[in-house]
């Protein structure tokens, strides 16, 4: 992908996971974690998952993205320990 659709399918993710996880990063915080999600999403899609394409700006891309920034969140989260899992304090 080339790095304006890194940066764009990084924030619809990071967004998107930032609201199902009820976490309130900054913009670039989220756009990182998504771009992040994205790299661990599409590695556990291909490698793993065997799904065939997920490069680009389209519906798996963004979904397989999402799902790679849900777990980088509960990873940072844990990590961090500002934030516990699923937005509970």
């Amino acid at each position: 992908m080339t790095l304006l659709a890194w940066v764009v399918v990084g924030a619809i993710a990071g967004f998107v996971a930032s609201e199902i996880m009820g976490t309130r990063e900054g913009l670039l915080m989220m756009v990182v974690l998504g771009i992040v999600g994205a790299v661990v999403g599409g590695w556990v899609a291909s490698d793993l998952l065997k799904i065939a394409d997920v490069t680009g700006i389209n519906l798996t891309s963004i979904v397989v993205a999402v799902v790679g920034a849900l777990i980088v969140i509960v990873v940072w989260d844990s990590i961090g320990g500002r934030h516990r899992a699923f937005g509970r304090r």
